[in-house]
């Protein structure tokens, strides 16, 4: 795990002043699939992110085995059969805000993200509206957007078509400490 947030520190860091870059590990990502048959819903609060406020470039990752759902055996199809987890552990996204992100600003802005996120091996490009809550010295961002299972080759058997939806709806929400530096050193002067 801090093997990858080291990963994305490096991505994003290019030269930058430590202060400018912020990371999390407050990230909770989840999906929804709305099917006549049953509903599927599934979370997992041990993604990544770190954002360079300088650039806009943002980055996320999470272990596609961290999703719990609330039924086992879908938890075990979706590993084994459906995302084939063994085989494509993490899903990524990285991406640029269209906007300017002032750490310092108090209140909520809407925002856009152009990226690319990679599920099942599979990377498609993506234009995400968002929104960033400012308060407390803290940075909340939160999405939700549309992905096609079909888009990153992840196939549904037709029995199963009633069950899952062919378009899942996928939520996130980030909290990033504007007072803290890389990998959470204070930036404050000794």
């Amino acid at each position: 795990m801090k093997l990858l947030l080291l990963f994305c520190l490096a991505f994003l860091s290019s030269g930058v002043a430590p202060a400018q870059i912020l990371k999390s590990t407050d990230v909770k990502l989840s999906f929804f699939s709305e099917a006549p048959i049953e509903d599927i819903y599934a979370v997992s609060n041990q993604g990544l992110s770190a954002l360079n406020l300088q650039s806009g470039v943002v980055y996320f990752n999470v272990s596609i085995r961290s999703f719990e759902f609330e039924k086992k055996l879908m938890q075990e199809h979706f590993n084994e059969n459906y995302l084939e987890s063994e085989k494509f552990p993490y899903a990524e996204f990285k991406g640029k805000f269209g906007e300017n992100i002032d750490p310092d600003f108090s209140g909520s802005q809407a925002v856009t993200v152009r990226g690319e996120l990679t599920i099942h091996g599979v990377t498609k490009s993506y234009l995400v509206k968002g929104k960033i809550n400012s308060a407390d010295g803290k940075l909340v961002a939160t999405a939700d957007f549309p992905v096609a299972l079909a888009d990153h080759r992840v196939k549904i058997p037709r029995i199963l078509i009633k069950n899952i939806a062919e378009v899942v709806k996928v939520t996130v929400s980030a909290t990033y400490d504007t007072t803290a530096g890389v990998a959470g050193e204070s930036t404050a002067s000794p």
